[in-house]
Formats: structure tokens, C-alpha cells, sequence
């Protein structure tokens, strides 16, 4: 009867909103699916299931479309809206999911907003650092009364990640147009960032040494610049404020005079901070007496302990050698090199054999170097020395020690003072500059020495095998040109010396005559990949006197600080000037100039990208010292 009544409700040629158009062709096909939802919907309401009543008893079918589409497997279940029916559990569970999604969502939008405001609280709160890129300044401080020396050291002072620059000067004249006395000697701490005066203070003599560090160990560290007289002053300021923090008494060297800058030791005083030695002339030039001076307060620690020397030539040191074992010993001596147990003065100078615990360590293979007679001194070398330097040993806490003589350099190890290697070199006239040029990792040394009438030669000397690997001559009439080093992220450096202006590539390695005036001198810059190229990356007129590298360690970069002294005209003293320049930005800027042809050859713009990508960093070659900066 359903499907009777079903079959009546549609009319030919009428739409039905949810069975469609009317259709001759599938009318059997309809017929068929709504035999099967009507059997669905008898099943739902307690009818017919699996083809039979509740009774048990099979029905009737009422016609044959049923009898045929009883075989055929029912639909789902559906209601008779047409949707199927789910559980009370379902939508209790998609509720409940609903909601925590939209927990999660506020949770994450909530997040995100408090990030940005705290990015935009800090962005507006928190100074950015300054960028030093393309810092290049130049000071013009005066003429110049005289002196022959001149300090400069680097060290930041005012806490802005820059390092400052120090130096000492005598200004020219005693006096002004109102009658107000100069002081002998001033000290001015320039800024890194642009040159200006930080503070300046009077000296009461010409100064000989700036040395800049920190003497307290630890979180209470804080700058400390010492100030060598070239007399009896010896003095230590606050490298913030300018302020002296104390002067040592000069009666306490007697009738004796300053021999060398002070040399920083371990605290053997036991009061926080490190402690001092200074060097001092007795009434003859080889009577040296040692003083020990107290970090803290500069009092002298005990009475001035002396030794009699006995050498003829330089003074050499007094320099401080630390062990791999932790031993300490200064080095000195007058064309010959000593050393003495830093306990050994400590013992002579308190009286007492009471050490303190960094005194109480001694080194057996120096001890074996002791005299016959056991005197208290201990022989390293003695032949003609002319300069010391310490050099850090490989893959080692302690130092080897380069000594320059009249013949030629040595490289004694520090652990046994035997020669590593001896290289024979007539007339080396300046310091040899270390740094890394080879690719074994170990320290390798620029030197200039003299080589004709207005001509130097450069070279550069293999660090482990003494050998010279790269070497030019190059047109200089400045007696005594400093050269630098600055160290890179590949474990490489780049050497910076000065020199006349050079030609272009010539034939002959070993002669290059100048292009420019004499007075007119070159900063170049030496790269180890790139032998056979030199970077013209400055020039000044005057004589540089000295000049120091420093790190900003913030962009990576290096800054070069030149002290200069002008060209003086008749009647006018020369004029003090202290430069700085950014390597990075010289770097770009600089000219190349080519020694030799190389294949392939080398193009700029292939120079110019290696450049771009080199990141300097602070020294790694720095011999081990109590608190110096390295600068």
C-alpha cells in the first residue's frame, strides 16, 4: 500500500523538489529505490527486518519491484528528514572538541600579541650599538713641545664596546699668553668612536710606557691604565673617570731612576688584586734593584731587592715568564737574558719564607739552568740580544720565547730553553711582528730589515721551521716604521707595514722603485692568500711613530690607530695627530697593487669578494700575561 501511495503522489511531467524530474526512461530504477527506503523506514519504526515481521511471519509483497528489490542490500540508516542519526555521545564529544580548538586559538592569538608588544617595548627601550664600520676620524691635538717617546695603547673606557685610545704627549711652550705654566706632559684618552676628548690629566714628567688592564681578577674588573715616567713617576688611573688612583713615592727608588715600564705579577700580596714590579738604576747603570709595588694602593711591598748584572749592550726587560706549571720569573739583563724566581725576590724583599700559595710552584727544568755557584740567577741566552719577545706556544698554556740579536733571530722553547730553530739575518731593525701566514697553525713572524739606501726589505718568516716563505723589497726612508698584524676568523692574519709609493707589477722582485715623493708614505696590507698582492689602503705625510690594531668585536671588524708627527716648517713645531681607520671599510676602498703576474690572474672583482667576507677577531697569539689587554 506504501508503494501504492507513493506511486499516486507524483504527477507526469511535475518537479519534485527532492526526487528530481520526472523521467519515463528510470522510472523502473526509481521505483526500485523507494521500495527500498520505504523498507528502511518500516525497519526504523519496528517493522519488517531481514525480510520478515515481528512475528515471524514473511510478508506479502505488493509487487514485483519489491520481490526483486528485497534481494538487493539496503541503505544506511536515515532519518526522514535524510540525514542520518548520531549518537548523544557524538555531539557532547564535537562540542567539547570545539571548544578547546577555540581555547587553543585564543591561547596562541594571546601569545603572539604579547611577543609583539615586547619586541616593540625593547625595540624602543634598548639603545642599538654603534655601528663602527665605517669609522674613520683623524685628531689633530697640537704641535708638539718635544720628546722623543710615544705611548699608545687601546682599551675601552667608557663601556660602549669600543676601544679607546690613550696616549701621552709634551705639549709645546711653558706657558700661555696669560701666564698660566703648562705641564710637562699630558694624558688624553681619545674616543673610538669619533675622536673626541674623553678626559685628560696633567703628568708630571714625559711619560714612557701606557699600559691599560684590568688588575682586579673577576666580576669587579675595571680598566686601570699605568703611566711610566721616564724618570721616577709612576702612576695608576681610573680609565673611566681620568682620576690618578695612586702615584708611587719616588722616594722609595732612592737616588735611583726608572729603568723599563712596570711589569704585572700574580697577587703576592694576598689583598684582591694583582701587584706590580718596576726596575730601577742604582747609583751605576748595572746595579738594577727590583721593587715590588702593591696594585691596591701602590705602596712598595718590602724593601727594593738588588742584583748586580754584569753585560754590555740594550737593556732587555724586565719582561714576566709564566711556566706551564705556573711559575713565575722575570726576565732581564743587558744584552744578555736572565731570569730570576719571582719567590726568590719575594723572599729577599719581606724577609720571610713564607709564600703565598701562587709563589710556592717552581719549574725543574729552569731550575736546572742555575749557575754553579747556585746564585739566584738562572742563564737563557747570551749573545748580543737586542729585543725579547714572548710568543705563544701551540697547542700550549705557556710561551716560547723570540729573541732578536745582532746576527740574526732564536726561537728558544719555553718548557727546556733549548733552541727551536736559529735563522741567521744581518741588521733586523725593528720588532718582529707575529701572525699567522702559513697553514700549520703555528705563529710566523713579518720582519723589515734594512737592504740598501732608502730600500727595506719585507719578508716573512715560517714560525715552525725558521725558514723564509715570502720576502720583497720595497722603497722606505723612515728609519724605524711600525708594523701590525689583525687575526681572522680562518686562522689566517693580515700585516700591515708602512713604505714609499709602489709601481706596477715589475720584473724583478727585488727592485721596485717608488712612485711618489719620499715624504709621502703607504699603509699596506699583506693577506696571506693572496701572496703576490699588496692593498695600498692609506698614506700620510708625517712620520708614524706608533700604531696599534683593535677589535670591535660586535661587527667583526678591525680599526688601525696611527700616532703621527707632522712635517715642521721653520720655527713651528711638528704637529701631533692621531688617526683612526676602519679595516673592513679600507679594505673595499684600497688599491691593488701586483707584484708579480700569477696564473690565472687575479681579477679585482674576485679580490673584492674574498675581502668582503673576512671577520676579524681578537688576537689568539698573545703570550700569556696577568691582565693585559691585548689591544
Amino acid at each position: 500500500m506504501a508503494t501504492v501511495l507513493s506511486r499516486a503522489l507524483k504527477l507526469p511531467g511535475k518537479k519534485s523538489p527532492d526526487l528530481g524530474e520526472y523521467d519515463p526512461l528510470t522510472q523502473a530504477d526509481s521505483d526500485e529505490s523507494e521500495d527500498d527506503l520505504v523498507l528502511n523506514l518500516q525497519q526504523k519504526n519496528g517493522g519488517v527486518k531481514n525480510g520478515k515481521s515481528p512475528l515471524g511471519e514473511a510478508p506479502e509483497p505488493d509487487s514485483d519491484a519489491e520481490v526483486a528489490g528485497a534481494g538487493k542490500p539496503r541503505l544506511s540508516e536515515v532519518t526522514p528528514e535524510g540525514y542520518p542519526l548520531e549518537p548523544l555521545g557524538a555531539l557532547e564529544q564535537k562540542a567539547a572538541s570545539s571548544i578547546v580548538s577555540y581555547v587553543r586559538t585564543s591561547v596562541f592569538l594571546l601569545m603572539l600579541v604579547v611577543s609583539m608588544v615586547l619586541v616593540l617595548v625593547c625595540a624602543f627601550l634598548i639603545p642599538c650599538p654603534p655601528r663602527d664600520l665605517h669609522s674613520t676620524w683623524s685628531r689633530h691635538l697640537g704641535p708638539q713641545g718635544g720628546g722623543d717617546l710615544s705611548p699608545l695603547d687601546l682599551a675601552d673606557v667608557n663601556g660602549d664596546g669600543l676601544r679607546d685610545v690613550l696616549l701621552s704627549f709634551v705639549p709645546s711652550g711653558n706657558g700661555s699668553a696669560s701666564g698660566v705654566s703648562r705641564p710637562p706632559a699630558v694624558l688624553v684618552c681619545l674616543s673610538g668612536m669619533n675622536g673626541s676628548t674623553l678626559w685628560s690629566s696633567p703628568l708630571p714628567e714625559e711619560a714612557r710606557d701606557i699600559t691599560c688592564l684590568d688588575l682586579t681578577p673577576g666580576d669587579m674588573a675595571k680598566t686601570v691604565c699605568l703611566v711610566t715616567g721616564t724618570h721616577k713617576m709612576l702612576s695608576a688611573f681610573n680609565g673611566t673617570s681620568g682620576k690618578a688612583m695612586w702615584t708611587l713615592n719616588p722616594n722609595y727608588l732612592s737616588n735611583g731612576t726608572l729603568a723599563a715600564p712596570a711589569v704585572v705579577l700574580p697577587d703576592v700580596d694576598e689583598d684582591g688584586v694583582r701587584d706590580l714590579a718596576v726596575l730601577a738604576f742604582g747609583d751605576l747603570q748595572q746595579d738594577l734593584c727590583f721593587l715590588l709595588v702593591s696594585g691596591r694602593t701602590g705602596s712598595p711591598v718590602g724593601r727594593p731587592v738588588k742584583y748586580n748584572i754584569v753585560g754590555v749592550g740594550n737593556l732587555i726587560g724586565p719582561q714576566v715568564y709564566i711556566t706551564a706549571s705556573g711559575a713565575t720569573y722575570i726576565l732581564f739583563g743587558f744584552g744578555n737574558i736572565q731570569a730570576v724566581a719571582l719567590r726568590d725576590i719575594f723572599i729577599q724583599a719581606q724577609n720571610r719564607d713564607n709564600l703565598p700559595p701562587s709563589l710556592q710552584i717552581e719549574e725543574p727544568e729552569w731550575e736546572k739552568q742555575r749557575s754553579v755557584n747556585l746564585s739566584e740567577l738562572i742563564d737563557v741566552y747570551s749573545d748580543g740580544v737586542e729585543l725579547l719577545q714572548m710568543v705563544k706556544a701551540p697547542d700550549s698554556n705557556s710561551s716560547n720565547l723570540l729573541i732578536t740579536t745582532r746576527q740574526g733571530l732564536v726561537l728558544l722553547r719555553g718548557q727546556n730553553l733549548t733552541p727551536s730553530w736559529v735563522l741567521g739575518l744581518q741588521g733586523p731593525h725593528s720588532q718582529p711582528t707575529p701572525g699567522y701566514f702559513t697553514d700549520d697553525e703555528t705563529i710566523d713572524f713579518l720582519l723589515q730589515i734594512p737592504n740598501g739606501v732608502g730600500m727595506k726589505k719585507v719578508m716573512v718568516v715560517d714560525g715552525d721551521s725558521g725558514l723564509v716563505t715570502w720576502s720583497y723589497s720595497i722603497p722606505c726612508h723612515m728609519k724605524e716604521t711600525p708594523a701590525t698584524s689583525a687575526a681572522t676568523v680562518e686562522q689566517k692574519s693580515v700585516f700591515l707595514f708602512w713604505a714609499e709609493g709602489l709601481s706596477a707589477a715589475s720584473p724583478n722582485p727585488d727592485v721596485v722603485l717608488g712612485t711618489g715623493p719620499p715624504s709621502l708614505h703607504h699603509l699596506y696590507l699583506l693577506h696571506p692568500t693572496f701572496p703576490s698582492i699588496l692593498l695600498d689602503l692609506a698614506n700620510a705625510t708625517g712620520t708614524v711613530t706608533a700604531s696599534e690594531v683593535g677589535i670591535n668585536d660586535l661587527w667583526k671588524d678591525a680599526f688601525y690607530v696611527t700616532r703621527t708627527t707632522g712635517p715642521s716648517s721653520e720655527g713651528h713645531p711638528a704637529p701631533l695627530v692621531v688617526s683612526k681607520l676602519s679595516l673592513r671599510w679600507a679594505l673595499m676602498e684600497g688599491q691593488m697593487v701586483q707584484l708579480e703576474e700569477t696564473t690565472p690572474k687575479i681579477g679585482r672583482g674576485e679580490l673584492r669578494r674574498f675581502l668582503s667576507r673576512i671577520k676579524f677577531v681578537d688576537s689568539p697569539y698573545q703570550p700569556v700575561q696577568w691582565g693585559v689587554h691585548d689591544g
